[in-house]
């Protein structure tokens, strides 16, 4: 998937895509050539024929840190537009016109058309589906049994459903395909847009019978039953909330939020996975086969020559033009469980990366270093994403393989049970808003307070870093920033949410599905264009120098702004700006859904039909 940088990641998370390797592999079936064009009439003899032409999907749908070079859908690289950071300069804007084309996949959309089927065919990765459905029916008749049948059926119609997911999510109406379609057949490939509660309804038919008759294992790191449900959770999460926020529609929010809490279930019933291990672990290993927080993961071996560059970008010395904010600091709890506002904790109210470590939720420390880094646009540097080692050879200036340049070796978790469990306790209870039974203390334990019982790594537990104490119903925080229309314990949830799943796949798509995309406004959230309170003269000096007169600056607590010039160093105490840092242009309701491309609307009217323009973009 080629990348391109407007309204970044409004594709639905959904579609991380990934390479898996089998551990102990070295001829993996998974890292063989992609079969683009395979003989029609001599393939479809064989199951292990299915598998092959199915692991063309992994690499567009699961891509954990992506290879080599590659930042589609890859943290810290692929997911920098959400209102967790900040630039310097003007914040990345929005999409404000129609595209001339939307060909194939970007960083920010899924291609009207696509790459895999060629310029003239229309949602390919949909149309690789139906064809796997189309040949198990007229060439397989007789060589798959039964069980085989359904297995593999269900995973085209998951892959099918999947990729249906991010369309819809980006651009509402998408035609909808669940048969192969012959490019001769120009009434169907040139049909309008088919309504989205239609498309999402066969959506929700497919996952059905994905859990239904999917195998519950199917060798090490292959999709299977637990795979695809956590995958379902997140989908129907997604689909429930923005019918309830965008819709207003009680009763087909409820059918995808009890389905999302259903699967969720199935994998929080299995017995086979749970919060393990300490936090930083999960994104810095070298081996995740034996984290049971791992529902799939992907594994990167140099002597494979799969690796990839995201540890890179957290060793310390490369530079991250996109880093988090005020906004997302603030938002950590406070090691008491209460907001900062409210928190009994010394320091409680410092925002200086120092206190923050030892005062906030432990995920704070395991995702940021403990001083600042002038390689940060705001000072504080995101270091999720490789192991504790890593960082310490920034000072020595010789970085092995495994912490530079595309030669990183670390896994990456691509669906993990923490967010299975979040994704589980957001739906009960946005249901409990719509009727449902209420949550109970029973099902915070299970969830959110599991999640906070993670294991500390010694290193964060020699800083004074303590674990956050369980949540409780009876005793939610009081957070005065809350939103007027949002209950206490949903607010609480997506706290949790923030804090766990920070520069990963979700905040874009979870403020979009919330319809709180005004977040992204520095107008009415100046936290967003701000950095961590910092005192330059001690903690950062290097920032002192002739290039930076006039450009150099922080803010006050009562708002005023210091500007270098060359001689009031003593001054420079505040909440760090970057440089030239300015809001984003304004924007409208509009960008929820993205316009398809002129040239494709063209096209259509050139054959004699009409594509209808995403409502608000005509």
């Amino acid at each position: 998937m080629k990348t391109n940088i407007k309204i970044k990641n409004s594709i639905s998370a959904l579609v991380l895509v990934m390479l898996l390797i089998l551990p102990g592999c070295s001829d993996d079936v998974l890292d063989r050539s992609q079969l683009n064009s395979p003989d029609d009439e001599n393939y479809w003899t064989q199951e292990s024929n299915l598998r092959l032409y199915a692991n063309e999907f992994y690499t567009e749908f699961f891509v954990g840190y992506n290879a080599t070079w590659g930042v589609d859908y890859t943290p810290i690289r692929g997911f920098t537009f959400n209102d967790d950071v900040v630039s310097s300069n003007v914040q990345e804007l929005f999409e404000n016109s129609v595209p001339n084309t939307r060909g194939t996949s970007t960083n920010t959309v899924p291609g009207w058309l696509s790459e895999y089927s060629g310029p003239n065919l229309y949602f390919g990765w949909i149309r690789k589906s139906n064809l796997m459905l189309d040949r198990m029916d007229n060439k397989m008749t007789g060589i798959l049994t039964p069980e085989a049948y359904n297995h593999w059926s269900s995973v085209a119609k998951f892959f099918r459903a999947l990729d249906y997911c991010r369309l819809v999510s980006v651009f509402g109406d998408v035609q909808y395909y669940d048969k192969l379609v012959e490019t001769s057949d120009t009434e169907e490939l040139y049909k309008d847009r088919t309504p989205r509660n239609e498309v999402m309804d066969a959506v929700y038919n497919d996952f059905k019978t994905v859990l239904a008759t999917m195998r519950a294992t199917d060798g090490a790191q292959y999709l299977n039953k637990y795979v695809a449900a956590g995958f379902i959770s997140r989908a129907m999460l997604f689909e429930g909330t923005w019918q309830k926020y965008h819709k207003g529609d009680t009763e087909r929010a409820k059918k995808f939020l009890e389905f999302s809490a259903e699967a969720a279930e199935i994998v929080m019933n299995s017995g086979k996975y749970k919060i393990d291990g300490d936090f930083r672990s999960l994104f810095g290993s070298e081996d995740l086969s034996s984290n049971k927080e791992c529902i799939l993961f992907r594994h990167y071996s140099a002597g494979q020559t799969i690796t990839h560059h995201i540890a890179s970008y957290c060793n310390l010395t490369e530079g991250q033009t996109y880093a988090a904010n005020l906004s997302l600091v603030k938002s950590f709890i406070c090691n008491d469980g209460n907001v900062w506002q409210n928190s009994s904790v010394e320091k409680a109210n410092s925002f200086s990366i120092a206190d923050l470590v030892k005062t906030r939720d432990p995920r704070f420390e395991a995702t940021f270093w403990d001083q600042p880094r002038s390689q940060s646009a705001s000072l504080l540097y995101t270091v999720k994403f490789i192991d504790r080692v890593g960082p310490t050879f920034a000072e020595k200036g010789n970085y092995p393989a495994k912490y530079s340049s595309s030669t990183n070796t670390n896994d990456a978790p691509v669906i993990r049970y923490a967010e299975v469990l979040l994704n589980w306790i957001e739906a009960k209870a946005e249901l409990a808003t719509l009727g449902g039974a209420a949550v109970t203390q029973a099902d915070i334990d299970k969830s959110i307070n599991s999640i906070r019982n993670r294991t500390l790594a010694p290193e964060a537990i020699a800083k004074g870093v303590v674990k956050t104490p369980a949540m409780s119903l009876t005793a939610l925080p009081n957070d005065p920033s809350r939103d007027a229309d949002v209950p206490a314990l949903i607010w609480e949830i997506r706290r949790e949410r923030r804090m766990e799943l920070y520069y990963e796949y979700s905040r874009l798509l979870d403020i979009k599905r919330w319809k709180k995309i005004d977040y992204m406004n520095g107008t009415t959230n100046p936290d967003l264009l701000k950095g961590i309170w910092v005192n330059i003269k001690s903690e950062i000096p290097t920032l002192l120098t002739a290039g930076r007169v006039g450009k150099l600056q922080v803010q006050k607590a009562d708002g005023t702004v210091v500007v270098y010039n060359g001689s009031n160093e003593d001054d420079l105490v505040g909440y760090y700006l970057p440089e030239g840092v300015k809001n984003r242009d304004a924007f409208t309701d509009r960008v929820y859904m993205a316009p398809v491309g002129k040239n494709q609307i063209d096209l259509f009217k050139s054959r004699g039909f009409t594509l209808t323009q995403t409502t608000g973009w005509e």
